[in-house]
């Protein structure tokens, strides 16, 4: 299936491509002088929302799933980002261990993780699959639904190290997000990487750091390119402490998405947008069972508490993100692109479509579907001097430089929460 992008094809989204193309060589020097003083994540995976007159990333997963949605004309690239990853970590690498999420009932998930094993064989290491669940006792093979099959084996800790019965790793690889909390299994290894690190995961990652890493990292690129911050930059702010139980428990957040309206109202004003401005509410630590939550008045906050309240609680904190439209299109469908990345590299994407939503909610829930970003043309390089608009490539090279963006603003998130960063008075 070649995806068809309806994008407007008017209006500032075209003159931020033309700008980004035209400073391309500019925008190329910046991100290599950045990556000299800051460290990229290992991997990472972005959504992003392409309004039509703005462009910004909405969510930035530092254990990205979903590599199985990548294409095969996709995986040479990951492969040579892998391999420059690794070379960087562990020149010496011979043996990599992958720990996957416990859910091993997740047949999808688990194609995820036979092709990340595949891409790290591909680059010339020895990759198995070492599960920390505790129920797997042996190793155990599961079928996949695309006729292959992955077999998880159990750890083994010995007093400094991770590995497997007979297989000692130089590196590890999470692709678990750690959300229960930072496994006692994982810590304190020696002479080992472990990548992500732990940091990384959402018992100590939070939303609201990570988009003030990205509104720094976008007010400095826009200086460069002579444009508004907020055309590649979500507003947002946060609340703590909230409780449908107390008298008042709820007013931080209304106060804050009231003023969140107010601060987008302007901004479309200022540029002539007619639309309607919401606002997303979600955990500020991953998900929770409030999910995610559209608000395009301060009244939907009140529905809100009466839907959930005897159900569940609100997250102690949560972020208000200013809410981006999607105008892509597959099939009819409401369709937002996720842009892969490993090492500094931009690997590929697909797009994320669902039916059943519309422009301004939450696409990544139940009934989504995938597509990958498989143009009829190779949209690796970019064309400068096509017009705006026109050009698949160079609207996906706009997409990259807006994953890059969110990548380096994960790395300075990382910097500012590492427990072993060097601290000076």
């Amino acid at each position: 299936m070649v995806p068809h992008l309806i994008t407007a094809l008017t209006g500032p989204i075209n003159e931020l491509e033309e700008r980004i193309l035209e400073s391309m060589p500019a925008i190329e020097r910046w991100f290599r002088l950045e990556w000299m003083e800051h460290t990229p994540p290992f991997y990472c995976a972005v959504d992003i929302r392409n309004a039509g007159f703005k462009l910004a990333p909405v969510d930035t997963n530092l254990y990205p799933g979903g590599w199985n949605n990548l294409t095969e004309q996709m995986l040479p690239l990951a492969v040579q980002a892998a391999m420059a990853a690794i070379e960087k970590i562990c020149p010496e690498a011979k043996n990599l261990l992958v720990i996957p999420e416990n859910h091993s009932r997740n047949t999808f998930y688990l194609s995820n993780v036979l092709q990340l094993k595949r891409i790290f064989h591909m680059a010339g290491l020895n990759v198995r699959i070492g599960s920390i669940d505790p129920e797997i006792k042996k190793p155990k093979k599961i079928d996949l639904p695309t006729g292959e099959s992955i077999t998880l084996e159990p750890v083994v800790r010995t007093k400094r190290r991770l590995g497997l019965k007979d297989f000692d790793p130089c590196t590890i690889l999470l692709n678990n997000d750690l959300i229960a909390g930072q496994p006692g299994i994982l810590e304190d290894l020696h002479e080992q990487y472990l990548l992500p690190p732990l940091h990384a995961g959402w018992s100590v990652r939070r939303k609201s750091r990570h988009f003030q890493s990205y509104e720094e990292v976008a007010k400095r690129f826009s200086k460069m390119l002579g444009i508004d911050p907020w055309l590649v930059n979500p507003m947002f702010s946060r609340c703590e402490g909230l409780s449908l139980d107390k008298p008042g428990g709820m007013d931080c957040l209304h106060t804050n998405v009231d003023a969140m309206l107010a601060k987008i109202r302007k901004k479309y004003k200022e540029y002539g947008i007619g639309e309607k401005p919401f606002v997303i509410v979600k955990a500020d630590n991953s998900t929770s069972d409030m999910g995610v939550l559209t608000v395009r008045d301060v009244k939907d906050l009140e529905h809100f508490a009466t839907r959930v309240k005897g159900k569940t609680q609100p997250p102690a904190e949560v972020i208000i993100q200013e809410g981006v439209q999607t105008h892509e299109r597959i099939n009819e469908a409401v369709a937002e692109p996720v842009v892969y990345m490993m090492d500094r590299y931009v690997v590929g994407g697909f797009y994320r479509v669902h039916a059943e939503r519309g422009i301004d909610e939450n696409l990544n829930a139940p009934g989504a579907g995938y597509v990958p970003l498989a143009f009829v043309e190779s949209h690796h390089l970019p064309r400068p001097g096509e017009k705006p608009g026109a050009s698949a490539p160079n609207r996906f090279y706009m997409y990259g430089v807006i994953g890059r963006l969110a990548m380096l603003a994960a790395s300075y998130e990382l910097e500012a929460t590492d427990p072993d960063a060097e601290t000076y008075d």
